[in-house]
């Protein structure tokens, strides 16, 4: 087997595994994906061939929750969009060799949160500040790894939302994330259509792995 073939089965199972990982938890398919494509690709190229199978899998989980979190979440979707549109050119050209560093920080700095078993509790009066700030924030972040976790994730999940308002939170904020970050990577040349091709073909296995978690 070549090195190409290699990678490409190599690519195939690690979508395989984040889909799994997402049917089960409602996230973690950028995650799993990019920390494990970085050992063979630039985090750019493994952000780009995210962006079909993380859409389409997002959309799934959004359109199976309740629809009553859009307009608490209005400022963290603004926000978090426009920050990774912006901040997309730090995971490209000369940004690369440092989106790697970063993104083994984030995850690692994921990892210690999900095991300390930390749980935080965001008042209601709070949200009004806070959305706009995680939002730059998790924006900030997925331009400079393609990672779009955190802050998000925890802050969402320190909302007090239902297991459904919490899954359609989570689908919505990481569709937003996904589509600005296609948009920012298109601007600087990183996502196009032959990449875009490659992003399909990967959004088979993803869905067979969601769909086995589920």
């Amino acid at each position: 087997m070549t090195a190409d073939h290699t990678t490409l089965v190599l690519a195939a199972l690690t979508f395989v595994l984040a889909g799994l990982v997402k049917g089960v938890t409602g996230m973690g398919l950028p995650t799993v994906a990019i920390g494990l494509l970085g050992l063979v690709m630039a985090p750019d190229e493994a952000a780009a061939l995210l962006v079909i199978s993380s859409t389409v899998t997002n959309i799934w989980q959004f359109v199976a929750g309740s629809y009553l979190v859009l307009r608490r979440m209005a400022w963290l979707l603004v926000t978090s969009s426009v920050v990774t549109y912006a901040a997309a050119g730090l995971l490209t050209g000369a940004g690369t060799s440092s989106a790697g560093a970063a993104l083994g920080v984030a995850l690692l700095a994921y990892a210690i949160l999900g095991l300390s078993g930390l749980t935080v509790s965001v008042p209601p009066r709070l949200e009004p500040v806070l959305s706009p700030m995680i939002g730059a924030l998790t924006g900030l972040a997925a331009g400079v790894t393609g990672v779009f976790v955190l802050p998000a994730a925890p802050y969402l999940q320190a909302l007090g939302l239902g297991k459904e308002e919490l899954v359609h939170a989570l689908g919505l904020s990481f569709t937003a994330s996904t589509l600005a970050l296609a948009a920012g990577l298109a601007r600087h040349g990183a996502f196009h259509i032959a990449v875009a091709g490659s992003s399909l073909l990967y959004t088979v296995p993803a869905v067979i792995g969601m769909q086995i978690g589920q």
